[in-house]
């Protein structure tokens, strides 16, 4: 089985890897670089629990919030990646995963990294988002614990907070 050399910039360190190319991000992620936040839940891209962001140029904001389990990691050479763990600067939590704590947004913890990543890319891409806004931009994402109703008090909370600093 063939392996090619590829570099990752995964929360801005560089990791060089030798990947299958039948592997996906996920997989090398967790296996060969133990970024266990990244949560392997379905495999097939319906749970959200794998979600990271991307660097996209057709993105306004230059990432996008990606299911890692669909991705085939050699075709992130390269590019940048940030998992819920890159989200927050110098030690401090960002926004949402600040929310989050604050609004019991965190039950299990288990869709907790996928769910606050895809929050993040959904308020760096509609920071004036309604309420049906975020529950349609958490579409994808599945939480058995919380019913919702605490992870969307929690990134109202957060836009509140992103847009007074603006």
């Amino acid at each position: 089985m063939s392996k090619y050399p590829i570099t990752l910039n995964i929360n801005d360190q560089e990791y060089n890897v030798y990947v299958s190319g039948h592997h996906t991000l996920l997989q090398v992620m967790r296996d060969q670089l133990d970024l266990t936040e990244v949560k392997y839940g379905c495999g097939r891209g319906e749970c959200g629990a794998c979600t990271v962001l991307v660097e996209d140029e057709n993105e306004p904001t230059g990432r996008k919030a990606v299911n890692s389990c669909l991705i085939l990691a050699a075709t992130m050479d390269g590019k940048k990646i940030t998992t819920s763990r890159g989200l927050g600067k110098n030690g401090q939590l960002n926004e949402v995963q600040q929310a989050f704590v604050e609004e019991s947004g965190i039950q299990c913890g288990f869709c907790t990294p996928g769910m606050v990543v895809k929050a993040t890319s959904l308020l760096e891409n509609n920071p004036k988002a309604t309420e049906e806004e975020i529950r349609f931009g958490l579409e994808g994402n599945i939480c058995r614990c919380t019913g919702y109703v605490k992870i969307v008090d929690s990134i109202k909370k957060a836009q509140k907070a992103i847009n007074k600093k603006k």
